[in-house]
C-alpha cells in the first residue's frame, strides 16, 4: 500500500491508522466509525478513501497489522533472545509493566476480541501475530530445555495462553494480578533446578 507514496503521504497514512487504533481501543472496532476517524484526524471523506479505498475494512486491517506490531515492539529486547532463566524473567516483568501502563486499553485485547473478528485480512494479520509470538516463544523454551519438539510447542502454546487469558481478565477487571500469576505459573517450570524455589 505504501509503494509509491511519498514521503507526506506515508506520514498522513500512518497518523490516521494510529488515530484509528487508540479509537479502536477507546470505543471497540465495532464502535468505531469512519466518521469518528475522520473527526479524530481533521481528514477529509476523498482523503480518507485516498488512502483506504476500502473504507473501514482497509482502516480495520491496517490498524490491525499497526497494533501487532505494537504488541511484538513492546516485548523487545526481550522477547528476541530468551535462552536464560535471567531473559525470561526480564521478558516476563517486560510484558507485565507494559500491560499494567496500558491497563484495560491494550491493543492485544483490542487485536483478539474486535480486530480479529473484523475482516478474514484482519483475522489473517491476527494469526500471523501469534505465529510469529509462538516461535520466539519455541525458540526460547529449546534454549533453556532439553523438551521434545511437541513439548516445548506446548509450554510456548501455554505461556502465550497465559499472556492472552491474563490480558482478557485484565480488560474486564482492570487488575492486573492474574496476569502476573498466570505468567509466573507458565514459566515457572523453565527455571533451572539449580536456581532452587527462591
Amino acid at each position: 500500500m505504501n509503494k509509491g507514496m511519498t514521503a507526506k503521504g506515508r506520514a498522513t497514512r500512518h497518523r490516521i491508522i494510529v488515530a484509528a487504533a487508540m479509537l479502536t481501543r477507546d470505543k471497540g472496532a465495532a464502535e468505531t466509525t469512519l466518521d469518528d476517524v475522520r473527526a479524530a484526524t481533521a481528514t477529509s471523506k476523498s482523503q480518507l478513501f485516498h488512502y483506504f479505498p476500502e473504507g473501514r475494512a482497509d482502516i480495520l486491517a491496517a490498524v490491525a497489522e499497526y497494533e501487532a506490531g505494537q504488541v511484538l515492539e513492546a516485548q523487545q529486547p526481550h522477547l528476541g533472545d530468551l535462552s536464560t532463566w535471567e531473559s525470561w524473567q526480564g521478558w516476563r516483568q517486560a510484558v507485565l509493566d507494559h500491560y499494567t501502563e496500558l491497563g484495560q486499553k491494550c491493543p492485544l485485547g483490542s487485536l483478539t476480541a474486535e480486530l480479529g473478528k473484523s475482516s478474514p485480512q484482519a483475522r489473517s494479520i491476527v494469526t500471523s501475530l501469534y505465529d510469529e509470538w509462538e516461535a520466539a516463544l519455541v525458540r526460547g523454551v529449546k534454549a533453556v530445555t532439553s523438551d521434545e519438539e511437541e513439548a516445548v510447542r506446548r509450554r510456548a502454546r501455554s505461556i502465550l495462553a497465559a499472556v492472552q487469558g491474563g490480558v482478557v481478565m485484565l480488560q474486564g477487571t482492570g487488575r492486573t494480578d492474574y496476569l502476573d500469576a498466570a505468567l509466573t505459573a507458565a514459566i515457572s517450570p523453565l527455571q533451572p533446578a539449580a536456581v532452587g524455589t527462591a
